[in-house]
């Protein structure tokens, strides 16, 4: 059995399942294609995916670029193939479906198969809470309208969305239809799977903008395209996404720097995984390539370093700072040719409050990461003194 899956890559995307006569019996979507797929040959399961695991003779995949494109190609799969054990005791009127309405301003909603059809629909989708997710990561990305025709232009002042960036203008009659139609077409091509295309028509858009001097259009598809190349959607990592509901596992690095003006500067990493500390995977670096107080350079270089042991790979990096320090993080990654969610904690002006800059998962809380962090600092601050005292007595 290890032989169907000791080969798949650590990295997210779709694992078609065959039986003996070659048919796909089941899709699934997967951050990390190996953990998922291993784990259903070595964990005791119930009496349907026993069946499953006996009938499967050969697993394919197709990788993806994240998560949520994952969750896409998944669904893709399942209309396409209608697998047995995808369809199972399930009516086809119970999947949901992203569907975008035929109005003058077309509307994004979540739907269920049994509900009258309004417009296109995209689907089916198998899991109510990632399809939710998977909406509110591509409204940052295609601010859309959720108003009914007799609404738009219809409100005294912008709706709440429209001030955080999730509406276009559609309340208050701001929104250019033209513009707004082009949107909903690219959000059409994100759903079709079509990506790269995507980012290939953005880029070209972009260049005509900048030659026609429109540069607040031209930053705008800039920002839409930087976006679409860095999607994080650690949110749709959920804590039961397997078919018996059971507990993935999930590991989070917690990293932090300590040093006085750069004497003795020292790094370490905390680790919690599946649901709790495991100090038997800390790790503690002493800065090599930094002698001056340069936080966000000593991040970059213990995370470089990290990388190049062969250590479990986490699915998620907190990193104790703010942009600076995820921006040393992401950089080190990318030498390492990894694409890992990160997330910071921010102290604020007055180094009180800590605001997490990213979205929490559903696999960990707000509170899992506090005590992650404050255990990384607990690490770094006792090696970094360790290394003081032997430096006083010689």
């Amino acid at each position: 059995m290890k032989k169907l899956y000791e080969n798949l890559p650590d990295t997210p995307g779709v694992y078609l399942m065959r039986n003996s006569r070659g048919e796909i019996i089941y899709v699934g979507k997967a951050a990390n294609l190996k953990r998922r797929v291993s784990s259903y040959f070595t964990r005791p399961h119930d009496s349907r995916l026993e069946k499953l695991v006996s009938e499967i003779k050969k697993i394919d995949y197709r990788r993806t670029d994240t998560a949520l494109e994952a969750l896409i190609l998944e669904a893709e799969l399942i209309k396409k193939y209608r697998p047995f054990f995808n369809i199972k005791d399930k009516d086809d009127k119970s999947f949901l479906y992203f569907e975008i309405t035929k109005e003058a301003y077309p509307r994004v909603m979540l739907v269920r198969g049994r509900e009258a059809k309004k417009g296109e629909r995209f689907g089916p989708f198998t899991s109510a809470s990632s399809v939710r997710d998977a909406g509110k990561i591509l409204r940052r990305i295609f601010p859309w309208n959720i108003h009914p025709p007799e609404k738009i232009g219809k409100f005294k002042r912008p709706c709440f969305d429209f001030e955080i960036g999730l509406c276009p203008g559609t309340c208050v009659g701001r929104a250019d239809k033209a513009g707004y139609r082009k949107n909903i077409a690219n959000l059409k091509m994100f759903l079709k799977g079509r990506k790269k295309a995507l980012i290939k028509n953005l880029e070209k858009e972009m260049s005509r903008a900048s030659e026609a001097l429109d540069f607040e259009k031209a930053e705008k598809i800039k920002r839409q395209i930087f976006s679409l190349n860095h999607i994080q959607d650690i949110a749709l990592i959920r804590d039961s996404d397997l078919p018996t509901g059971e507990k993935v596992e999930f590991r989070v690095e917690g990293y932090d720097v300590s040093n006085i003006s750069g004497d003795s500067a020292v790094g370490s990493m905390a680790v919690w995984e599946n649901g709790d500390l495991n100090p038997n995977e800390y790790r503690k670096f002493r800065i090599r390539t930094i002698k001056q107080a340069d936080d966000t350079g000593m991040m970059k270089e213990i995370i470089g370093r990290r990388f190049k042991n062969d250590w479990p790979l986490p699915d998620l990096i907190l990193v104790d700072g703010g942009l600076g320090q995820m921006s040393a993080a992401k950089k080190a990654l990318a030498e390492a040719g990894l694409k890992i969610p990160i997330l910071g904690i921010a102290k604020g002006p007055s180094r009180k409050a800590d605001r997490i800059i990213g979205v929490i998962p559903k696999a960990v809380s707000k509170n899992d990461l506090l005590k992650l962090r404050d255990e990384a600092h607990r690490f770094a601050i006792g090696y970094h003194k360790r290394l003081r005292e032997r430096k006083f007595l010689g």
